[in-house]
Parts: C-alpha cells; sequence; structure tokens
C-alpha cells in the first residue's frame, strides 16, 4: 500500500513538473518566435519601401501593384541632373549648365536591395505563398495632388502555429488580425507600425 501511494506521488510530481515547465516554455517559445519574424516580414517591407520610392522617382505615382513595380524597377530609367557650376554661389560669373542622364533601375534597385528577382518582394515570409496587400492612389492633401501608398499584412499570414488569439494571454498587444504595414491612404506618410 506504502508503495502504491509512492508511485501515486511520484506520477504527480512527475505530471506537476512537466505541467510547470511547458507553461514557462510556450510564453518564451512564442516571444521568441514573434520577434524572430516580426523582424523578417519588417525587412521584406522595407524592401518593398525602396521599391516604391525608386518606383515614385521614375514615374511621379506609387505602384498599384506588384506586377507594375516588378516591371518598372526591370525597365525603368533613373533621371540624373548633373549641374556645372554653382548656382548658390553669388560670385560666380561662369556659366551654369544641366546635363541630364538616365541611368538604369535595375543596376541600382538591384545593390540597394539586395536581390535579382524583384517578383520576391511579394510574398510573405514564412507564409505558404501570401502576398502583401497592396493599395496606391493620388488623394487631396492640404490642397495638393499628392501620391499615397500603403503595403502590408495580417499577422496571422506569418505566424504559423502562434496565429491564435490565444497567445494575446502571453503578450497584451499581441493581435493576429492586426496589420503590420508602412503607408498611409489618407496621408503622405511612409512610416511603418513597426517604427
Amino acid at each position: 500500500m506504502k508503495l502504491a501511494i509512492n508511485l501515486v506521488l511520484v506520477a504527480i510530481i512527475a505530471f506537476l513538473l512537466y505541467a510547470l515547465y511547458n507553461s514557462i516554455k510556450e510564453p518564451i517559445a512564442f516571444k521568441a518566435e514573434k520577434e524572430r519574424r516580426e523582424r523578417v516580414v519588417v525587412t521584406q517591407l522595407m524592401k518593398i519601401r525602396q521599391a516604391q520610392e525608386a518606383f515614385r522617382d521614375i514615374t511621379g505615382v506609387f505602384a498599384p501593384n506588384f506586377d507594375t513595380l516588378s516591371q518598372i524597377l526591370n525597365t525603368g530609367q533613373f533621371k540624373v541632373i548633373q549641374v556645372f557650376g554653382d548656382p548658390d554661389d553669388p560670385n560666380f560669373t561662369g556659366e551654369i549648365t544641366y546635363d541630364t542622364l538616365f541611368v538604369p533601375a535595375m543596376d541600382s534597385m538591384r545593390k540597394m536591395l539586395g536581390m535579382n528577382n524583384f517578383d520576391s518582394l511579394r510574398y510573405v515570409p514564412f507564409s505558404s505563398g501570401e502576398v502583401f496587400g497592396i493599395s496606391a492612389d493620388v488623394i487631396d492633401y492640404q490642397s495638393t495632388k499628392v501620391p499615397v501608398v500603403e503595403v502590408g499584412t495580417q499577422r496571422k499570414a506569418f505566424m504559423g502555429r502562434f496565429a491564435d488569439k490565444r497567445f494575446a494571454r502571453y503578450d497584451q498587444k499581441y493581435d493576429p488580425e492586426s496589420l503590420l504595414k508602412f503607408g498611409n491612404m489618407f496621408s503622405p506618410n511612409l512610416s511603418g507600425n513597426w517604427e
């Protein structure tokens, strides 16, 4: 009888130790994985933001979709104006001349973004082929027409097994339905909501 009680107590203690270990392990694993995944997705969003800024430099507006963005980055050209002479120097007496050069965007953007295939910008890391949502338009802002863009994705698209609301108990601000994005469709703002 005493042996049976001891075995039951050992089993209960083992179960409680296992439950304690899991209750500590899960929040730590969630936090580490959330930070890692968000960091990778933010890096991808920053590359898309750079690509959109380059697109705006070439065309004057933002790309409304990834096909157009990729096409212009592959075929477009940056306009570079060289100034000979110093227009800001009041003592300069020589002639000021301007020369316009066109430089292929593809070479500059490949170096800047560190990638050869701009089509891969559209895919959300850690997802099974999910694509970032993208919106672009020209709006009236303070009596001026300005281009605006917004690109992002819901956290549940890249959080994998942690894309459940129950994990909010480990992080009060966590919502798998919330967006990780940059830009704003109502004002000329390219800030990311992670900044």
